[in-house]
């Protein structure tokens, strides 16, 4: 059972890395663009978003994953 944890969390961290690398990218992509003149978000500020939290999400897994091989451990 801990195999298949120590899997998955080394999973959730490399999702959580691929997310940092893509909004870090966004990001720097949306240096480029003009300010949308109405306000409002432009596309890669949108997608930077989406990727943030698309990395707090994997971050929170592979923390509950730790969590469980730390109680698998401890009953052993």
């Amino acid at each position: 059972m801990i195999i298949v944890l120590i899997i998955a969390l080394v999973g959730f961290m490399g999702m959580t890395l691929f997310s940092l690398l893509r909004g870090l990218n966004a990001f720097r992509q949306g240096m480029d663009e003009d300010p949308v003149p109405g306000g409002g978000a432009t596309p890669m500020q949108l997608k930077q978003n989406k990727m943030m939290f698309a990395r707090i999400k994997y971050q929170a897994l592979a923390i509950g994953v730790v969590i469980l091989i730390l109680a698998f451990a401890r009953g052993s």
